[in-house]
């Protein structure tokens, strides 16, 4: 079994409850990326959708949705919408994720 552990931090002014609902957003989404399977294979190869989850929930340090639904569905409208002409960086985001999964399975 592996863990994964993710944090959401704010200062002494932001409200708790608020940290922690886009932290159970952020915990329910990527729980429906990985369809429950949380490992890092799954991981792995789903890292792309998952930092797109992440930059959909939070944008510039502002807490932008709190709705699972919301954000995978619109993980799953930009995936489908990449032109040709930014392909590129679609690989960009491959060789990072092949980098990080070599870096983190040392």
């Amino acid at each position: 079994s592996s863990v994964l552990l993710v944090y959401i931090l704010g200062t002494n002014d932001d409200n708790e409850l608020l940290l922690k609902s886009a932290l159970t957003t952020f915990y329910e989404t990527v729980s429906a990326i990985l369809k429950k399977n949380v490992e890092k294979k799954a991981l792995f190869e789903k890292i792309d959708s998952i930092i797109l989850a992440a930059d959909e929930l939070i944008e510039g340090g502002v807490i932008m949705e709190v709705d699972p639904g919301n954000i995978l569905n619109r993980v799953v409208i930009k995936q489908e919408e990449i032109p040709f002409s930014e392909q590129s960086v679609t690989q960009v985001l491959q060789t990072a994720k092949e980098g990080l999964k070599w870096s983190l399975l040392r």
